[in-house]
């Protein structure tokens, strides 16, 4: 039996990236939709800003909307992961505003402290996240809720009930991580791409990674086989908060301060993102360039209200909310055809 080498075991119903010789043309044309539509749809989206708003893509309003969007893909690449194996992390927002702060308070010590601190705070947390939802099989909701509320009362400890705002040295090196520019391109794009291009290796071609997909296709068939399930689950949410957290210390070098209000929401957009991008709720299915493409949707709509001006920005939320039920509708009607088919 060959082994695909991104997803070994999953559901009959999941449409897979490379289909099968004898596949029909509707089955290829479905599975098609199913991978790429969000990237059409990206495609439609910027070229019709394009003809629409002449600021839309100057050199300043791309650079802003590149480098906003890093902070959110890098959480969403740790979401990605955390979605396949059917899971979902509802704590990452807060852990980015608290890695922000630590970050921010770890600057004056040196680049590497406000870098390794919050990956170490934030890596914990999920670290606590993945052993109560895999050793003692907790509701991810519940468990990742709670942490959420966890986190954010950390984060009014160390900032006073949010009282204390820690600034980060400009002319620091930590700084040039958030606001350095190579290529003409914000550093943080590029740690991103780096970061992106290293989980999908590990997503494709790795063992860890044929283990994510086998939790998420079907649990029980892959215990089974031998993966070891309750260590890969403890794995993706050891890299969501450590993600969710690097994002934040990368967001506090752009800010050069640690913000205590941002972050809310924030698991929710990355969510979004990870669903519009194609990822299945359900588990067992999704590639993160899905998830690039999917945060890049969320905010170039962002930036499209922006532009209209007319608008209030609350209509950001309407619209993401409004693609997020029509992808999952899609996916639904999709997998249902296909199961007919």
């Amino acid at each position: 039996m060959t082994v695909d080498t991104e997803s070994p075991v999953r559901p009959t119903s999941t449409p897979t990236e490379d289909e099968p010789l004898g596949a029909t043309r509707s089955e290829r044309l479905s599975a098609l939709a199913q991978q790429h539509g969000a990237l059409v749809t990206l495609v439609i989206a910027v070229l019709a800003a394009w003809l629409s708003f002449d600021t839309f893509m100057t050199a300043d309003n791309t650079q802003n909307m590149a480098v906003s969007s890093a902070f959110l893909a890098v959480v969403a690449l740790g979401m990605t992961f955390v979605i396949i194996t059917g899971g979902i992390d509802l704590s990452v927002g807060s852990l980015f505003a608290l890695g922000g702060v630590l970050a921010a308070w770890g600057s004056q010590y040196g680049t590497a402290v406000a870098l390794l601190l919050p990956l170490a705070v934030c890596g914990l947390i999920g670290l606590v996240n993945g052993l109560l939802i895999a050793r003692s099989r907790l509701a991810p909701f519940i468990v990742t809720l709670a942490a959420l509320l966890g986190a954010r009362g950390i984060l009014l400890a160390v900032t006073d009930e949010g009282s204390k705002t820690y600034l980060v040295d400009k002319d620091s090196f930590f700084a040039t991580l958030g606001q350095g520019k190579l290529l003409g391109v914000g550093a943080p794009v590029w740690i991103t791409a780096g970061l992106f291009v290293a989980g999908a290796v590990v997503l494709r071609r790795s063992r860890f990674g044929q283990y994510v997909y086998a939790v998420g296709g079907n649990e029980d068939a892959a215990a089974l086989m031998g993966a070891p399930v309750a260590r890969t689950k403890t794995a993706v949410y050891t890299l969501s908060g450590l993600c969710a957290g690097l994002a934040g210390a990368l967001n506090a070098a752009w800010l050069a301060s640690g913000v205590t209000i941002l972050g809310s929401g924030m698991e929710l957009e990355a969510i979004s993102a990870v669903v519009i991008g194609g990822t299945l709720l359900s588990g067992g299915f999704g590639f993160l360039s899905g998830s690039l493409v999917g945060v890049l949707l969320l905010k170039v709509i962002q930036n499209v209200i922006n532009q209209i001006g007319s608008l209030d920005s609350a209509y950001q939320q309407v619209v993401s909310g409004g693609f997020l039920a029509v992808v999952v509708v899609a996916q639904t009607w999709l997998g249902r055809r296909r199961r007919v088919l």
